[in-house]
Parts: structure tokens; C-alpha cells; sequence
């Protein structure tokens, strides 16, 4: 690749003062040649560059249809249909075996099946249409799919298909991004690599925010390095924008990229420092007003006619933003939560911390097949393109994707707070940018031997790390792990030698390194959209692949009471038990043992795993009663990470005379009252929020509701407040209340007091 010298700016620009760019140029024309497989590079204009004659104005306008297959004049003819396919492909891969996973998260589907009956609930992010409580985040990634549901009813597929096209749909910003400054090539490289690594293909399917926030992101780094075109306002405005609704999605992780992004943008665009930092300005203030006007009227509203604010300690959204959804998850000091801690290379309750971390065994099948290879383009990008001026676009864009990625896996890699294998999709787009710019340019530079080199060594780390993270699951396709070495090798040999190579034989070798290189997560792509997946806590690709299930045992020095890896995975009616949990199980009668592990299954009703008793059994939830643990038939409660599986008979049960009362029932713990209203359609109160913690109702307010007749029925059993928890904690005084006071119900293994029947005496 060539630069040009300080004359012209990295966009093809002229320049006025300092590397400021003239008006009226045009920024598609770049400075360096295109690659030798696409259209010629065009030359440097001397005169501003006009647009092309509208139809009508001297030629003839082409159909809709064929200009969308043909896609812009400048791309070579087999981009945009290449462009297509591969979104055709995306979307099919996505949307195959959909269904099989049920209602997922069902904490999330709970809020969204309230949103699709309560335009209150849908506002605010209630778990139920009655507004008892909020889950604990913002309620962004819940409208889309509220929205849905309210069109085509409750179903898996009214709740999914809308973060399947969120996938899409970041396939297709990310090579729209890369399309202008490194070829059609390049897009089509990282569309795919995105499409096709495991943890994307498990997040895009499923409805935590997780899906909406790595669009969002994509978006925002394709704004900022349009931006860096031209320095236009407007773009660096929708980067604000896109941001302030990533904070609504998932909170202040959506402001993980800002240092970078901001840092280069003050440094690189192609206008004047003055206005760099101006633009900077108005971006933060579209950020504030997108993602603050929604923060601004929940902390305005009367706490007394709102939902509780789920996972905070004081009903507020700011204290769940910058404590337990925020610093919390960096230095693991997260109050009501299930317990933080680690750090600085330690072993935490989340896992190990440290440098590694993206690597290691919980967490590199996810994510780090292309992570090696990913840092060695991005430093020979920066060392090729060292020497060109400021404002050059090539840079700006390695820095822009670069500093995203750098600074995102440096954060996930020390947090010592709550921290799930999912979350490192974020990491997706950007590794899989930098591996798309990063090969398109050292092919254009392949003549020079330190550029083929480089390419070399990507495609032999790619190879040899796909075989390391092969062979931690040995029994699953143990042929493949030598295929993706030898073939890696293979390809690798050929491009130290691509220059002696005919054109054929190079593009075979080129070829067959990229196919080296993703057939490992493309393999554990088809397995992940193979299984179905349900719960809190999901991994991509086949059982074993990744040990890590929350705090407990399994790998990476999992410690406590939680089962780590356990997992049911079921396809159709199926079930087959997954590995053990490292933990120490329930008995199946409950009793003291360790909460239930992971539970990945088709047909979205979860079932225990004890723990290191493995099998079907109830995973016993702390001091709770026979029935009470477990999640397994009848309508048992469901645990803190998994819903509950409920029968006929308990769901007739909450649903006759439901409309009479504002809540059919209450129950501790999210995942466990979201299964109830799921099955009966019928709003029942989450007591403590997601873990059973929070500090509503509190017991004064539960036994108004219950003296008013607004609830009818209390789930024994759930969450971490719930049978054994703190004698301290509310929800433990509002059980405690209830089991002295109120008759019981026993529907198969399922546990109820009948609110509306106080026993003799009580």
C-alpha cells in the first residue's frame, strides 16, 4: 500500500491550512490503489469531483431491482450480489431451529410479554403488566421485541426473529464500513467471520441486550470513521445517538469505546482542532439527550405510582447504573448480587481475571479463534501506514476498530464482577473488522516480503489456535482440529511463497487459510444453532465447550456452592444430560447444595441439574423444602439462574379466578415468577427481583397487597432470598410471613399458600 504525502489528506481530499480538507471534494476517491482483484484505483482528481448525472439527465434509469442487485457503479459486479448472499445466508443460519429455544432468558421474555399488555410496563421495562418491579437494566433491547409480540402474539419466534435481525443487520453495517475504504473484499472477510463466530451466532438468537448493544456499537464506529471522511458534524451527532441508545440497552458498558474513539477523533479528523473538539461536544450531547430523557423522567416520576427500579437497593435507576450494573462489575463490589471478587490476575467468582482471559477455557471457544490473528493485522496495519499524515483514513480506521477491541478485552479481561461468557460478543465485530482490513491490505502489500510474512503468521496462529481450542473438547469431531492445522500450515506456506505463485494458486492458498481459519467456529456455529438454549447463563458450541456456569465449580477456578459447566442440552423432546456441575448438588428432596447449573434445552422449559449429582434431579435451592429446589415436573419452583418448569396443574391452579386479583401470584426470585406468567399469561410479582435480593415489596407493602385481595397465591421456594436465605432479607421475612400464616397447596412437586386462606389462628 502506498501513502501520499502531506499534500492531500487519507481520504483523497485536498487540503486547506492545516490537513484541513478544501469544500466540495469528494471522499470516496482514497489515496492508495485497489487491490489488484478489484476495479482500478481512480485518479486523484484536480478539481472537485462532480456527482454522476441523475436518470434522466443523459442517461437512461435503470430499473429498482437491477440497481439493487448491481449495487453502486464503482463496486466490481459480483459485490453486491456476494453482499446479498451473504446476508441471505446470515438470516437462514440465524432463524434455523429458532424455536427450539424456547423463551430463552426467561426474565427478559417475562418483561417483554408485560410490555405487549401494559404500555406502562413496556415504558419502564416491568417484569409484569402490573408494575411490581423493573428488571435490571434499561428497557431498549425489550421494545423491539414487545413490539413484536404485540403484533404476532406471544411465541418464541414473536421474541427472537427481532435479534435475529439485529445480527443482520450488524453483518450489514460492518461491511458497509469496511465496503468504502478497503473494497467489497474486505466487508464480505468480516460480515462473515461476525456471522460466523459462535458467540454472535448465540446472542443474535437470543433476547438479552446483548444482541441490540453490539449493533448499536457497530453502528457507532461506522459513524465515527465517517467522521474521519470528511469531518461532517452529522455523523459524528449519530454516533452520539447510537451510543445513548446503547446505554439503554445495557448501561455503561455501551461507553466501554468512547475513550478510543474520542481520543482519535481529536486527533485525526480533517478539520480544525477547534472544531474537532466542538463536534466532540455536540456528539456528547446527542449521547446525553438519547440516552438521558428516559433516565430523566424514571428518576422524575413519583417512585409511588412506578415499578421498583429491579437491582437496586434504593429504587433508583442511577445507583443500578453506576453501582450494581456499573463500578460494580469492575471491582466486584455489587450489592444484592450473587458475589463478585477476584482481580489483578486472580481467581474470582466469575472466573479468572488477567490478561488471559479472553483465551483461556471458559472463555476462548466463545470468542478468540480469530483474536491471534486479529492482533497481528491490526499491528501491521499501524506499522504500514506509520508514516502517513494525520488524517489518514487507513490508520483512523485500524485505530477506530483497534481501539474498540483493545479496550473492550482489556475491560472484560480484569472486571471482577458478574461476568458471563455472552458478554463478549461486543468483541465480535470489532475482531472481525480488523481481521477483514487487515488481510485486504497486507494483500495489496503482498509483493513485499514482510507483508506476506505477516500474513503467513496470521493464517499459522489462526491454524494453530483453532487446534488448542479443538482439542480442549477432543471427543467432539476429533478429525477436524487436524484438518484446520494441516490446511492452516498449508496455506500459510503458500503465502511466504504467494509472489512465485501463479494468480490461481495464490488466491487457492489465500483461500485455504481463511477456510482454515473459521472452519473451527463455523463448526461450533452449526452446533449452536443446533441446540437450543434457555436461562441466564448460556455458552455457544457444543457441551463441555466452556466451563465456566457463574460462581461455583467447573473450571477456571470456579469456587462456592453453584454448579460452573453443568448443562442440559435438548433438541425436540430429547433431553440429554450435559457435564456435571462442579459444585456440590441438592439431594432431590431439596435440603442444602448448590444452586442449578447452566440448562440449555428445545423446548424452553428448563429443568434442574444437581450439580455433581448430575441426571435430572433437583438442584436444592438453600433450606428449601421438599419440592421447593428443584425444577423438574409439576410446576416445581425454579432456581436463580433457570425458570421452572411448570405443569398443567399448577397452571390451572394461578390461572382460575386470575382476573380477579392484580397479581395470580408472587413468588422470589425473577426467573422463577417469569415462568408462572409465562405459562398462565397473568401477571405474577418477582418479590426481591432477579436474585431475590432487592428490598421489594417490602414486608409492610406485601401484607397490605395481601389485606387489599391483590394477590392470590405466594410459589414457595426461589431465588436467592427465598427458603434458606438471609433470616435478614426481606423476602426471607415475607416467606417466613406467609408459610406461618397461610394454607398450603401442594400441586405435584410445586409448593403454594393460598393467600386468600389464612390457617386457624393466624
Amino acid at each position: 500500500m502506498t501513502t501520499q504525502p502531506d499534500t492531500s489528506t487519507g481520504n483523497g481530499t485536498g487540503t486547506s491550512g492545516a490537513g484541513d480538507p478544501s469544500p466540495g471534494t469528494d471522499a470516496r476517491f482514497a489515496t492508495s490503489p485497489a487491490p489488484s482483484w478489484g476495479p482500478p484505483a481512480p485518479t486523484l482528481p484536480s478539481e472537485p469531483v462532480r456527482p454522476a448525472a441523475a436518470p434522466g439527465a443523459g442517461e437512461p434509469a435503470r430499473p429498482y431491482l437491477h440497481r439493487a442487485w448491481r449495487g453502486r457503479p464503482e463496486d466490481p459486479r459480483w459485490a453486491r450480489p456476494a453482499f446479498l448472499a451473504l446476508l441471505l445466508a446470515t438470516t437462514v443460519l440465524y432463524l434455523y431451529g429458532l424455536s427450539a429455544s424456547g423463551y430463552a432468558n426467561s426474565f427478559y421474555s417475562a418483561a417483554v410479554q408485560a410490555g405487549s399488555q401494559s404500555w406502562k410496563a413496556f415504558f419502564f421495562g416491568s417484569l409484569d403488566s402490573a408494575n411490581a418491579i423493573t428488571v435490571d437494566k434499561p428497557p431498549a433491547s425489550l421494545w423491539p421485541m414487545a413490539l413484536s409480540v404485540r403484533i404476532f402474539g406471544l411465541s418464541s419466534w414473536a421474541i427472537l426473529v427481532p435479534e435475529v435481525l439485529m445480527g443482520v443487520a450488524t453483518v450489514g453495517v460492518l461491511y458497509a464500513a469496511l465496503r468504502r475504504r478497503f473494497g467489497p473484499a474486505a466487508g464480505l472477510i468480516a460480515g462473515a467471520v461476525l456471522a460466523l463466530t459462535p458467540v454472535a451466532a448465540l446472542m443474535f438468537r437470543f433476547n438479552n441486550p446483548d444482541a441490540m448493544l453490539a449493533l448499536l456499537m457497530t453502528v457507532t464506529v461506522y459513524c465515527v470513521i465517517r467522521g474521519l471522511e470528511d469531518g461532517r458534524t452529522k455523523w459524528l451527532v449519530w454516533a452520539g445517538v447510537a451510543v445513548g441508545f446503547a446505554f439503554l440497552a445495557k448501561t455503561l458498558q455501551a461507553f466501554l469505546i468512547l475513550p478510543p474513539l474520542a481520543v482519535l477523533y481529536a486527533v485525526c479528523a480533517p478539520v480544525s482542532l477547534r472544531k474537532r473538539f466542538a463536534q466532540i461536544g455536540l456528539s456528547a450531547g446527542a449521547m446525553v439527550v438519547a440516552g438521558g430523557w428516559w433516565v430523566a423522567i424514571v428518576e422524575l416520576w413519583p417512585a409511588s405510582s412506578r415499578p421498583y427500579i429491579g437491582g437496586s437497593q434504593n429504587n433508583s435507576f442511577l445507583e443500578l447504573t453506576f453501582g450494581y450494573n456499573g463500578l460494580g462489575r469492575i471491582n466486584g463490589d455489587e450489592t444484592g448480587s450473587v458475589g463478585g471478587g477476584g482481580g489483578g490476575g486472580g481467581t474470582g467468582q466469575w472466573g479468572e481475571t488477567g490478561w488471559n482471559r479472553m483465551f483461556n477455557s471458559e472463555i476462548g471457544s466463545q470468542i478468540s479463534w480469530l483474536l491471534p490473528a486479529a492482533l497481528i493485522l491490526l499491528v501491521a496495519g499501524l506499522v504500514l501506514t506509520r508514516k502517513a499524515k494525520r488524517t489518514d483514513l487507513t490508520r483512523g480506521s485500524f485505530l477506530a476498530w483497534g481501539g474498540a477491541l483493545l479496550m473492550t478485552a482489556l475491560v472484560f479481561s480484569y472486571m471482577a464482577g458478574i461476568f458471563h461468557q455472552y458478554y463478549t460478543v461486543a468483541l465480535a465485530p470489532y475482531i472481525a473488522a480488523v481481521v477483514g482490513m487487515g488481510a485486504t491490505v497486507l494483500w495489496e502489500e503482498r509483493g513485499k516480503v514482510w507483508a506476506s510474512l505477516t500474513l503467513a503468521g496470521a493464517a499459522t496462529a489462526s491454524a494453530a489456535w483453532g487446534y488448542v481450542l479443538l482439542d480442549r473438547t477432543s471427543d467432539y469431531l476429533p478429525w477436524l482440529k487436524w484438518l484446520v492445522l494441516v490446511g492452516g500450515l498449508t496455506g500459510a506456506l503458500g503465502l511466504i511463497f504467494v509472489t512465485r505463485l501463479g494468480r490461481r494458486l495464490a488466491l487457492a492458498a489465500a483461500a485455504l487459510s481463511f477456510a482454515a481459519a473459521i472452519a473451527g467456529p463455523t463448526a461450533y456455529t452449526l452446533s449452536t444453532v443446533n441446540t437450543g438454549h434457555s436461562g441466564s447463563i448460556v455458552t455457544a458450541g457444543p457441551s463441555g465447550a466452556s466451563t465456566m456456569g457463574g460462581p461455583g465449580g467447573g473450571g477456571g477456578g470456579m469456587r462456592g456452592g453453584f454448579p460452573g459447566g453443568g448443562q442440559n442440552q435438548q433438541n425436540g423432546n430429547g433431553a440429554q444430560n450435559g457435564q456435571q456441575g462442579g459444585g456440590t448438588g441438592g439431594p432431590p428432596t431439596g435440603g442444602t447444595g448448590g444452586f442449578p447449573g447452566q440448562n440449555q434445552q428445545g423446548n424452553g422449559n428448563t429443568q434442574g441439574n444437581g450439580g455433581t449429582r448430575g441426571g435430572n434431579q433437583q438442584g436444592g435451592m438453600p433450606g428449601g423444602g421438599p419440592g421447593e429446589g428443584g425444577m423438574g415436573g409439576g410446576g416445581g419452583a425454579g432456581g436463580l439462574l433457570n425458570g421452572a418448569n411448570v405443569g398443567s396443574a399448577a397452571k390451572a391452579l394461578l390461572s382460575k379466578n386470575a382476573g380477579d386479583y392484580t397479581w395470580a401470584a408472587a413468588a422470589i426470585g425473577s426467573q422463577n415468577s417469569a415462568s408462572y406468567q409465562l405459562a398462565t399469561g397473568k401477571p405474577v410479582m418477582a418479590i426481591g427481583g432477579f436474585n431475590g435480593t432487592d428490598p421489594s415489596p417490602t414486608l409492610a407493602q406485601f401484607k397490605k397487597y395481601v389485606t387489599d385481595g391483590k394477590i392470590h397465591y405466594f410459589i414457595s421456594g426461589g431465588g436467592m432470598g427465598g427458603g434458606g436465605g438471609a433470616s435478614s432479607s426481606t423476602s426471607s421475612r415475607i416467606s417466613s410471613w406467609v408459610t406461618a400464616n397461610f394454607k398450603k397447596v401442594t400441586v405435584g412437586s410445586a409448593t403454594f399458600y393460598d393467600l386468600t386462606q389464612p390457617t386457624s389462628g393466624s
